[in-house]
């Protein structure tokens, strides 16, 4: 189902006459206002450790995809930068406080939410820790543990971007080995 779908009346007039204008937006007959569904900034973090040998991993404790592997990471607040929230989601995750962010690569995702199809465009970062940091698993994180990056299995990770962007960083991180 496309997102505007959900949407059956004009959130400005309220009028029923909200019809489709095009693949991305819908326009109110009676008042004109027109609502473009753009996708919504989330970002994840590759975060390593032992001279990038180790990756840390979290397992999701909540739906989409509850007990798989995933990235700390979420979704950027209004009025707050693609690293301010990558920064914060960090921080709620794994109350690790990283300065350092390197940006990677993007990866366009669905994310079901509420029985709702999300469109997100999805921002990879990577940053290094010392090696004695001990982060702890807090907010939508229900563990949190060190992997091996030899050890990580893609298809592990339960969200379709993050799987494809581990897939992607393995690629590119172990061929330089």
């Amino acid at each position: 189902m496309h997102p505007l779908d959900k949407f059956k009346f004009c959130p400005v007039c309220g009028s029923s006459h909200f019809e489709v204008n095009n693949f991305k937006s819908k326009k109110c007959a009676d008042c004109g206002f027109t609502y473009y569904a753009n996708p919504s900034a989330a970002t994840a973090a590759f975060i390593l450790r032992h001279n990038r040998q180790e990756l840390l991993v979290a397992r999701r404790g909540k739906e989409p995809a509850k007990g798989t592997l995933d990235l700390p990471g979420g979704f950027i607040d209004m009025d707050e930068t693609v690293e301010e929230g990558m920064r914060r989601e960090i921080r709620e995750e794994t109350g690790l406080v990283v300065e350092r962010l390197e940006y990677l690569f993007s990866i366009p995702n669905l994310y079901m939410y509420s029985g709702m199809t999300i469109h997100t465009t999805d921002m990879f970062f990577m940053t290094d820790v010392d090696d004695d940091v001990v982060p702890v698993a807090d907010d939508d994180a229900a563990a949190l543990e060190w992997m091996p990056l030899e050890a990580v299995q893609p298809e592990e990770f339960g969200l379709m971007s993050i799987r494809q962007a581990v897939i992607r960083f393995l690629d590119n991180t172990l061929s330089q080995k």
